[in-house]
């Protein structure tokens, strides 16, 4: 697959209407991807809604951690981490989906997702996360170690607009952000400037 540019993660909101504006203004701005995550509250009614919006701006919908879901609603994929089950079983499940993959801060982990069938990997946290302040760290080094691997890596953890072309200048294909993104107060022009730093 190509995946290059902002990967927007959602934020775990109570209020569904607020969440479906905040990604159509993420959307608006030029998004590459969007992962539905919510640890509490995730369900198909949400997973359906967010697939549409979507599907309407021609950006691939990815559900985080349950592909149940994923395939329930239509997404495009699923992402799955260390907790989440075997890549492998994933891969069969996903036919035709897309399968991402969270490696944090292991090229061995990533070498097995690939050998597994992911489409692509993710490392982090690369800098300090509010949303999990406890994940292990990745060393940006790590980004030229896996170009190797032939799929899009991705970065997730503490990123910034400012420190953002840091992941990009060490082999990062997209950056996975969450905070940065949905807490600004203005989400298009957030996501627009993202975007920037992706241009050749």
């Amino acid at each position: 697959m190509k995946l290059r540019g902002l990967y927007a993660v959602t934020p775990g909101l109570e209020d569904g209407d607020l969440l479906l504006h905040k990604v159509a203004l993420a959307l608006e701005g030029g998004i590459a991807l969007l992962q539905y995550r919510n640890k509490d509250r995730q369900n198909l009614h949400q997973a359906r809604a967010l697939s549409a919006l979507c599907r309407r701006a021609g950006v691939r919908f990815i559900v985080n951690d349950d592909i149940e879901l994923a395939i329930a609603c239509d997404a495009d994929g699923a992402h799955i981490g260390r907790d989440d089950g075997d890549p492998g079983v994933a891969r069969k499940k996903l036919r035709g989906k897309l399968l991402g993959v969270s490696c944090y801060d292991s090229l061995s982990a990533a070498r097995t997702a690939v050998a597994a069938g992911a489409d692509y990997v993710a490392f982090g946290s690369v800098f300090a996360s509010p949303t999990k302040p406890a994940a292990v760290r990745a060393p940006l080094a790590l980004f030229g170690e896996a170009r190797s691997l032939g799929v899009p890596l991705v970065a997730i953890g503490g990123i910034t607009l400012q420190n953002a072309s840091q992941l990009l200048g060490a082999g990062a294909d997209s950056v996975a952000v969450i905070s940065d993104l949905f807490d600004a107060p203005d989400i298009s022009a957030r996501a627009r400037a993202y975007g920037i730093l992706f241009q050749p």
